[in-house]
């Protein structure tokens, strides 16, 4: 048994200073494999389009377990990573039973045109420039008309969505 632990310490490079080229190899296959497990464990939402709230863990995580590989304590940062998608999850959940919380987590949206008219001061607080909105109505509706644009809001995610006007509301 000790020789497996000691096999195990030395292929890893647990407790030596510097690393190996071999050693930083083996470490970052099993970091990604882990940062795979991670991500897939943690939420859908990783592979699509997310808040502010899901692009600051993506960033910490991608930092925490990065320093697996180049030699920071093995486990304790794997097992920080494992912490840090768990207390997303709780916060995730947390938000989907209240809408308080996840507002102030995932923040809201803002109405950026009102029946064909920019709602200025929305367009301000949010730092949306008119040019910023005339290009995605170009690249998302495929005109240049306010016209015939019931509503438009800038979305939780960053990016800005368009309800025709002759479009009957589902929700």
């Amino acid at each position: 048994m000790q020789e497996l632990i000691g096999f195990h310490n030395s292929l890893l490079g647990i407790d030596q200073d510097p690393l190996s080229l071999w050693q930083m190899g083996i470490r970052a296959v099993i970091v990604y494999i882990v940062g795979l497990v991670l991500v897939r464990f943690g939420n859908k939402r990783f592979q699509g389009r997310f808040t502010v709230f899901d692009f600051i863990l993506s960033i910490i995580l991608g930092s925490v377990i990065s320093r697996a590989i180049t030699g920071n304590p093995f486990y304790p940062t794997l097992f920080a990573a494992f912490v840090l998608v768990v207390v997303h999850g709780v916060f995730s959940n947390i938000a989907f039973f209240s809408s308080r919380f996840g507002e102030l987590i995932k923040g809201t949206h803002r109405l950026l045109i009102d029946d064909g008219k920019i709602q200025w001061r929305e367009m301000r607080q949010a730092g949306i420039s008119q040019r910023d909105l005339e290009q995605a109505l170009r690249t998302q509706m495929h005109t240049t008309s306010l016209e015939g644009i019931k509503e438009a809001r800038l979305e939780r995610n960053g990016r800005i969505s368009f309800i025709p006007k002759d479009q009957e509301t589902a929700l």
